[in-house]
């Protein structure tokens, strides 16, 4: 088989979407009937390091719409046969369908979130998506909420959760250099990782900080650690002044790959009341850190925990459900959660395999 996959980002890249690209790709080349994955990413902001066995990773057409257009042309051009196409996020779609009309073969769509959730503000985007002939989503509730509009017809449906190495993360005590670099000795940390987004503000942020004045009543030594970086940082950081807890709330900006798991081990309890996360893999990750975790029942993350199995599921929109939710995380002990082995990239890479194979049955 010769795959091509039109994604936003994956080597090089940073970010849950990037991640899941990665192990994609990854899973894809290790499959013993695959002979080349083709993939052309939208943008790498950073070198894209070590790439697996048999996969061709385009950066020619890298961070303009009209040079990813002309790298795909090429790329059909120079080997026109493939046996699938992936389209590695929605907005994508006109591309990747193009490709299918090229080269005739299965698309398949993969949705990660809430960008999915609606229907896209393209009219064209919106019509090609009921085209598909594969969709692929992270969560049965991201799966549910396109199904909601998006007309998809035949389209065959499957879930691909995230997945963590486990082997790059595990229980360990706090780093003191940390610790001193952000101001966190002898507190009880709370954290959130994720990105700052103006335009979404789903991650729980705002609700963490809503309830930082009464969680600090029963625990006075409480700092809340948020990690990462975007453009409502401002907004998030006038509103703690207004809370009056510029005091406890840190902000630690965007944190490399190879120090994230140092991080989540600060917290003494992860915390990520969301409306609008699609699955969450930073819970997955604070989890194999032994970070005991709370999380939305509303949207994707409660998959990530299992439906409770693995941690606390709160509704963001009820405070004292919230706090509730801090409480018992914070009185949990440190340990990695049994059944978290069901995320790990082992797993991940068989459900590809079968995946494929599934898809490729369909066509024989």
């Amino acid at each position: 088989m010769r795959i091509l996959c039109l994604i936003t980002d994956a080597f090089g890249g940073h970010g849950g979407i990037s991640k899941f690209n990665r192990d994609l790709l990854t899973s894809l080349c290790s499959h013993s009937d695959v002979k080349e994955v083709v993939a052309i990413p939208r943008i790498m902001p950073n070198p894209p390091g070590i790439l697996p066995q048999k996969l061709t990773y385009v950066t020619a057409g890298l961070n303009s719409k009209e040079s990813f257009f002309s790298e795909v042309l090429h790329c059909l051009r120079l080997k026109p046969r493939f046996d699938l196409v992936i389209c590695g996020h929605i907005n994508l779609i006109p591309f990747s369908y193009l490709c299918r009309r090229i080269t005739g073969t299965p698309l398949a769509l993969i949705v990660h979130g809430v960008d999915a959730w609606h229907p896209t503000r393209r009219r064209i985007t919106n019509y090609l998506v009921g085209k598909i002939d594969v969709l692929i989503s992270v969560s049965e509730y991201t799966q549910s909420r396109i199904q909601e509009w998006a007309g998809l017809g035949k389209a065959r449906a499957f879930i691909l959760p995230n997945c963590v190495d486990l082997s790059l993360y595990g229980p360990a005590p706090k780093n003191e250099k940390l610790l001193a670099r952000y101001g966190l000795k002898g507190k009880i940390v709370l954290m959130t990782l994720g990105r700052l987004d103006s335009k979404e503000r789903a991650k729980g942020f705002d609700e963490i900080m809503e309830v930082l004045p009464k969680v600090a009543e029963e625990v006075p030594n409480i700092a809340y650690l948020i990690a990462g970086d975007g453009r409502d940082r401002n907004r998030l950081e006038e509103k703690a002044k207004s809370l009056m807890i510029e005091d406890r709330v840190v902000f630690a900006g965007l944190v490399p790959e190879e120090e994230k798991a140092d991080h989540y081990r600060l917290a003494d309890a992860y915390v990520m009341p969301s409306r609008g996360e699609g699955f969450g893999i930073v819970l997955l990750e604070a989890m194999a850190c032994g970070i005991s975790t709370v999380a939305s029942k509303l949207d994707g993350s409660r998959e990530a925990l299992r439906d409770g199995m693995l941690g606390t599921l709160v509704d963001p929109g009820n405070p004292s459900e919230v706090i509730n939710g801090i409480k018992l995380a914070l009185e949990s002990p440190h340990r990695v959660p049994d059944g978290l082995e069901y995320f790990s990239s082992s797993n991940f890479q068989a459900r590809v395999h079968d995946l494929i194979d599934a898809i490729r049955e369909s066509r024989s």
